[in-house]
């Protein structure tokens, strides 16, 4: 039996197939779950087009993650399509270009009031979507880039995912007598059209491939794919409230 046989996940975020959300699509369908996507605004017709890439090609639904009516509906949907859902994936996230870059202090309010909606609220906004349709449990999987420290560029998306890193603690708390388990993988760095939108990603990819214990391939997503599924399947029936770190062990490296 395969690891997710039998599993319902949604996941969020594919865009290309280069996206991180993709790759654990891919092996979650693989591994025996069926699967739905979601998109959103112009991103959606991407997304549908890089669904034909997956076999079998998954449904795709409008998801825009700052709309409580699309929650609504999305949840809706799920229901009489499925009944109860076993998973979903969190890839969502996006700052303006004020709140990276060299000036910390660029942005105003409004900016950054995106970036923490759109970057981290948006985790809770799953949550609501999903765990009403897990009456018997289930897995919530969330994708960061280590807030613990601060990089150089990423400024505010990095107070975002800080506050992400904190609410998958207090959903984990919330959702725990449900059965329903709320954990985070934290990516390295990976050649997607997110990480383009980062000024001097490419210094991320040089010192990476430098220091990390273990290597690191900004091209191979496959790591990343292989603990997102592992943590939607039933294999971690005691983890919730984590941070699973797949980046070559680079965090664990002092300066």
């Amino acid at each position: 039996m395969a690891l997710l046989t039998g599993k319902k996940l949604l996941i969020t975020g594919v865009l290309t197939d280069d996206s991180l959300a993709f790759g654990v699509a891919k092996l979650a369908q693989q591994e025996g779950a069926e699967v739905v996507l979601t998109g959103f605004d112009r991103a959606l017709r991407l997304t549908r087009r890089t669904a034909r890439k997956l076999d079998p090609v998954p449904d795709v639904y409008e998801l825009d993650v700052t709309d409580v009516g699309h929650g609504q509906a999305l949840q809706d949907t799920l229901r009489e399509r499925w009944g109860t859902v076993d998973g979903a994936l969190h890839a969502v996230g996006f700052a303006p270009p004020s709140c990276l870059g060299d000036d910390f202090s660029a942005p105003d309010w409004d900016d950054v009031a995106v970036a923490m909606e759109v970057s981290a609220y948006s985790l809770r906004s799953l949550a609501d979507i999903v765990s009403p349709l897990m009456p018997d449990g289930g897995s919530l999987v969330g994708l960061t880039f280590d807030a613990t420290v601060s990089w150089p560029a990423y400024n505010w998306m990095g107070v975002a995912k800080a506050a992400m890193e904190s609410l998958n603690r207090y959903l984990a708390r919330d959702l725990g007598p449900q059965g329903v388990r709320c954990n985070l993988v934290a990516a390295g760095p990976m050649k997607t059209i997110a990480a383009k939108s980062i000024p001097g990603f490419a210094a991320f990819e040089d010192e990476w491939t430098k220091r990390a214990p273990l290597g690191w391939d900004v091209t191979d997503p496959e790591g990343v794919s292989k603990a997102c599924v592992a943590l939607l399947s039933d294999w971690f029936p005691q983890t919730t409230g984590s941070i699973i770190h797949v980046d070559g062990g680079y965090h664990s490296v002092g300066a």
